[in-house]
């Protein structure tokens, strides 16, 4: 395995890889291999089951950064991936044994998410939903440029609602790793409340609430966001 660490990206629901294309502008200024990881959004085990994979084929020692339900997917994964050096948590669940995306986004009252969501069968069963373009702008990326928020709405990846439903099944890779905070107080897909809960029961290394953020963080404060895996990177060395 190389020394050379890369920062391993992970997108949530409603999201796709370009998501992150600024924080990947800003951590190259900085010569930090990144690389985006197309999340499948299908199961939480089998999404965890491909981000270990894409993670082997690297072949070097890894942080990884999740947004949203990719909190679920990095906490997952990393618990059988001997070279995570450190987990950052975007706007994003970070759950405990026994809990879902779906657990914690209600466990705290403020997000508006439901009224917003769109809902269809898909083949092999099951329920797929996404965010109605028409409120995507306001609910996911209120924050941005509205056409940049029409583009982020009309890219958006569906996610199914057996993912969304998952409980996390391992010890929580947060309770043996160090890990980063980084979120919004203007998030309207999860309230900012949870991070708070989260914040105090992981105890990460360093915390940033960002005054007025919304959930689409990566693409509106990509400068604080990369500041944040930057910190993560460093420690590392």
């Amino acid at each position: 395995m190389s020394d050379k660490l890369t920062v391993v990206l992970v997108h949530g629901a409603f999201a796709d890889t370009t998501a992150w294309n600024p924080v990947l502008a800003e951590l190259a200024r900085k010569d930090v291999d990144a690389v985006a990881v197309a999340n499948p959004l299908r199961s939480l085990r089998g999404d965890a089951q491909y981000v270990r994979d894409v993670v082997g084929g690297l072949g070097t020692p890894v942080v990884l950064v999740g947004h949203s339900y990719g909190g679920m997917v990095i906490t997952e994964a990393a618990g059988e991936l001997d070279g995570v050096r450190g987990l950052v948590y975007v706007a994003a669940f970070t759950p405990d044994t026994g809990e879902s995306a779906l657990d914690l986004a209600n466990k705290f009252a403020g997000s508006t998410l439901g009224s917003a969501l769109q809902s269809y069968p898909v083949t092999g069963g099951g329920n797929e939903v996404r965010i109605d373009p028409a409120k995507f702008p306001d609910q996911f990326a209120a924050d941005l440029e509205l056409e940049d928020a029409i583009l982020l709405g009309r890219t958006q990846r569906p996610v199914t609602e057996k993912a969304l439903t998952d409980a996390l099944d391992v010890e929580p890779a947060w309770k043996t790793r160090p890990t980063w905070q980084v979120y919004g107080d203007g998030d309207r897909n999860i309230p900012a409340e949870l991070f708070r809960f989260q914040v105090e029961r992981s105890a990460p290394r360093s915390v940033r609430e960002i005054a007025g953020a919304s959930h689409a963080i990566a693409a509106s404060r990509p400068a604080e966001v990369a500041a944040t895996i930057l910190e993560a990177v460093a420690s590392t060395q």
